[in-house]
């Protein structure tokens, strides 16, 4: 299995002199399975790059994986040359939206309302197939094995596991961590954090044996309390859940559009020395920035 970066910028690309090495595309991953089966998971403006590299390989057989509604995550679906040429085959898959009540099918009815772009989905010429997925429900692509799990974000997000070859990856999209909503001296305090323990332990759970997570690790821990409720994570939370799960590598991933690449670097080695090592463990986690073109094979 194959995985490789074509977006990793959160909220709104982010071009420029400053994001050269890690890139300014927002969120998109590709996943070759050990068939060569094509996963992709989400389609943010770092689709667009990966369907020149496909046109190169036609026909397309293609499913992507929306891990929620929001535009970074979703912009460069109309972007997505092969929809547009007959022959190929692209499956979109995706939650229901509980506020519009409506299923997958709209990321790309909304965008193409005629408004705000000028082709039509008439004219896209593939054979494009929606379908809805439900959390903890897996999905047979080709070879491998996708399981959704619901996430902590404004919206509805699924978190996907990908398993193939006795190899597996997880990608949250945008997760923030459970808060506990009450103050510790609330009296609902201890029972809600109850609560929010138990739905950690099972993700974890369902996480067990990974081989690589790519997390949300928007924030640092110090800018995380004026973010508190935005549904992203930080840099030093998903290090610490990846040695918890002790995972053989961990990709922190959807950066801050503000942060340019020093800036990031800096930030990430802080939190990594933060961390530090602690008594008695052995941890063997590799610690990765997401960056484009970054390809990690399993």
């Amino acid at each position: 299995m194959k995985v490789r970066f074509w977006g990793v910028r959160g909220s709104i690309a982010s071009p420029g002199p400053h994001t050269v090495r890690h890139g300014g595309n927002t969120t998109c991953i590709e996943v070759r399975t050990d068939d060569d089966s094509l996963i992709i998971l989400d389609a943010g403006t770092g689709i667009f790059p990966l369907a020149q590299q496909l046109l190169k390989r036609m026909p397309v057989q293609a499913n992507i994986f929306m891990t929620h509604t929001h535009w970074d995550h979703i912009q460069g679906l109309p972007f997505f040359t092969p929809l547009y040429i007959p022959g190929n085959q692209v499956r979109i898959h995706g939650g229901y939206d509980v506020v519009t009540r409506r299923g997958v099918e709209q990321i790309m009815d909304v965008q193409l309302q005629y408004s705000f772009f000028p082709v039509r989905e008439a004219e896209m010429k593939a054979a494009i197939d929606y379908r809805g997925v439900n959390a903890g429900e897996p999905i047979v692509v080709g070879d491998a094995t996708v399981t959704p799990l619901l996430l902590n974000h404004p919206v509805v997000n699924f978190g996907y596991r990908i398993d193939c070859g006795g190899k597996s990856v997880f990608f949250t999209g945008d997760h923030e961590p459970w808060p506990n909503i009450y103050h510790p001296d609330d009296n609902e305090h201890a029972e809600f954090q109850q609560m929010i323990d138990q739905q950690q332990a099972q993700l974890d759970a369902a996480l067990a044996g990974l081989d690589i997570l790519i997390a949300d690790s928007s924030y640092t821990l110090a800018e995380y309390p004026a973010k508190v409720g935005w549904g992203h994570g930080t840099l030093e939370g998903s290090i610490a859940w990846g040695r918890r799960l002790g995972v053989k590598t961990l990709v922190c991933t959807h950066h801050e559009p503000e942060r340019g690449d020093d800036a990031l670097e800096a930030v990430f080695a802080d939190a990594l020395a933060a961390a530090g090592p602690r008594a008695g463990e052995q941890c063997d986690t590799e610690f990765l920035l997401s960056r484009e073109g970054l390809e990690l094979v399993l």
